[in-house]
């Protein structure tokens, strides 16, 4: 694993130009973040291979016991295109950390990168059939994995509706283990003691950084209604900066969505906001005639029960809403059906404990946003999923625990 997260590192452009062919990544920051967060997660879990332990019992009759971590067997890893290399490497590193064979299907649109990492995990010396990549459509090659009798777990990150897919095809085989990250409309509130620059520069980033398509986007803005309308004003000056273009530029901030399809769901769900009533404040329209670019969209008097903001886009399009007590904005927060992340804006340190307690999500970051780490756990509430990923769960969820119990005789020592 050492001598792969190497050649990793050796082949960084090369990676970070497929991504950004295939996904429209920005290849700036595929050079500077992306790529090199592969590797770490590889070495991560490289220095956790030799630490998998389980535990002595002490038993309540004349019995000693322990555990054993057993690997699961053979997983079937199905990976999504707005991170290509992450979700590669935070699937397959536990894995094989844990001892596990593999089968794994990136997107369709995103095929190219897994094929190179699989090509220099060989070069590595990782045994041939260990990691082994299949290209095509979820309703095919995916739909083989989630029904296939000798798959023991599938983990899969994608779409809600797909979720449950796997889900039912878990079942009707063979009732194979199941983990799921799944959609996402994650709330930003932003209270009153903010700092109203930095509160609006944390806003755009939770939704705009990779075009939007990000399952834990900032798409629902809560603001405290004593700074909501200077905020509103920071919001249209920066959304209106914002760098929208060529993703090999390095003066870019933002790139193309993935294909025609995603590009032309999120201008759908934009015109769905118009009609319903919203008001568009800065964006809302393709820029320029090639390609697939979409400009920075917000939204102001958004109501909750409004489809942008019930529905997952997937896509640069902020919702902004006002709100008065923290009791209302800790239920609005947690009126969705999904749970995969949430974001608190605030100096005050009660304010910040009630909150992250109360919203039922996965992951809540204070004062900041996308704060993901190899040593953190993440992972979904509600239909945002169940399972995680980083951290030492991370690599649990590929293993069995076996009890393992022999009698004591006589000892006076229980």
């Amino acid at each position: 694993m050492m001598k792969f997260a190497d050649l990793i590192d050796e082949h960084t452009e090369e990676l970070a130009k497929l991504d950004t062919v295939d996904a429209g990544k920005l290849f700036s920051s595929g050079k500077a973040a992306d790529i090199p967060q592969v590797s770490q997660t590889i070495r991560y879990y490289a220095g956790a291979a030799d630490k998998i332990h389980g535990e002595v019992l002490k038993m309540s009759r004349e019995l000693q016991a322990y555990t054993l971590l057993e690997p699961i067997g053979v997983l079937g890893h199905i990976i999504p295109w707005n991170f290509p290399s992450g979700m590669f490497s935070v699937k397959v590193a536990p894995s094989l950390a844990a001892g596990c064979t593999m089968v794994i299907k990136p997107a369709e649109q995103t095929p190219l990168s897994a094929l190179y990492y699989a090509h220099l995990a060989k070069l590595a010396g990782v045994p041939d059939g260990v990691i082994n990549v299949i290209t095509g459509y979820g309703e095919t090659a995916g739909a083989a994995i989630t029904h296939h009798m000798d798959i023991d777990k599938v983990s899969f990150t994608g779409s809600t509706d797909v979720g449950r897919q796997v889900m039912q095809a878990a079942a009707k085989s063979n009732l194979k283990a199941v983990s799921l990250e799944l959609g996402g409309k994650s709330p930003l509130l932003i209270f009153d003691d903010a700092d109203v620059d930095k509160a609006a520069d944390l806003a755009l980033l939770g939704i705009l950084y990779n075009k939007g398509e990000t399952c834990v986007a900032s798409s629902r803005v809560f603001v405290q209604e004593g700074i909501y309308d200077e905020l509103v004003k920071k919001l249209e000056v920066k959304a209106k900066s914002w760098a929208v273009g060529d993703p090999f530029d390095p003066n870019v901030r933002q790139r193309p969505q993935v294909d025609k399809q995603q590009f032309e769901k999120v201008l759908t769900y934009i015109e769905h906001g118009k009609r319903e009533g919203a008001t568009l404040l800065t964006g809302g329209k393709p820029l320029g005639n090639k390609g697939y670019y979409i400009e920075p969209t917000v939204f102001t008097d958004v109501k909750d029960d409004m489809l942008i903001a019930k529905d997952e886009i997937f896509g640069p399009v902020m919702s902004l809403m006002k709100f008065k007590t923290l009791e209302e904005a800790i239920q609005r927060a947690n009126n969705t059906k999904y749970g995969l992340a949430g974001g608190i804006v605030t100096k005050n340190i009660d304010i910040a404990n009630t909150v992250s307690r109360s919203i039922r999500a996965g992951s809540i970051w204070i004062n900041c946003y996308f704060a993901i780490d190899n040593d953190c756990p993440f992972g979904g509430y509600k239909m945002s999923g169940f399972g995680k990923d980083w951290g030492m769960q991370g690599i649990h969820k590929y293993m069995h625990t076996k009890s393992v119990v022999t009698p004591i005789y006589n000892s006076p020592w229980l």
